[in-house]
């Protein structure tokens, strides 16, 4: 029989919750590179070393922050799969519903992205396996519309059409000169994924 929680863990549990909405709050509205420790605990209602006895450090409490983050995205972008079972339309509203979610949500999204490690810490297992959330949905598609790939050709192919479609949002979204307004990306991220799949048929043509 499990035994119940005592008081001091759950006490601890509501500390890790106060702190991890504070920072997801804090990064939401201002950015990650606003983000201070003494801000978030002053947030969540406890003294600066509160912090680091529910989290290894601020990085640790970033981690978890973009693991909720990634976890939102992978719902939608589930949802947006299990909607369109055409492989083409499924990577092109795949591309879009990424945009959507860049855009909705523009500074967790970043935050996914622009956080890095301290000099010499490696990112956890755990959060590195997260990651693959944003490959699967790809992969599915591309390997209806080539049963023969072998899994690294498939792995490949994957990642470069994430790069492709995460570059064209992330400068977009940064406004530099080169960027597609935001009104005509979706019609030129559904123009550049039909124009990959085209390539990439063709190829399988040769």
């Amino acid at each position: 029989m499990k035994n119940e929680p005592t008081k001091r863990e759950l006490k601890k549990q509501e500390l890790k919750e106060n702190l991890l909405q504070a920072a997801k709050n804090r990064i939401k509205n201002n950015g990650l590179t606003s983000l201070r420790a003494r801000d978030i605990t002053t947030d969540a209602g406890c003294a600066l070393g509160g912090l680091y006895t529910a989290y290894d450090d601020i990085d640790n409490l970033v981690l978890h922050v973009n693991s909720i983050t990634l976890n939102a995205l992978g719902t939608e972008l589930k949802a947006i799969a299990a909607n369109h079972k055409e492989p083409v339309e499924r990577l092109i509203e795949l591309a879009r519903g990424y945009l959507k979610f860049a855009c909705d949500n523009h500074n967790l999204w970043s935050a996914l992205f622009d956080h890095k490690m301290a000099e010499g810490v490696a990112v956890p297992e755990w959060h590195l396996a997260e990651h693959a959330m944003l490959f699967e949905q790809i992969a599915m598609p591309l390997a209806q519309l080539n049963p023969e790939l072998h899994e690294a050709e498939l792995t490949t192919l994957t990642r470069s059409i994430f790069a492709a479609v995460h570059g064209i949002v992330s400068i977009s979204l940064q406004d530099r000169f080169i960027a597609v307004p935001r009104k005509e990306l979706d019609t030129q991220l559904t123009q550049f994924v039909e124009f990959l799949i085209k390539g990439f048929e063709a190829s399988r043509q040769q």
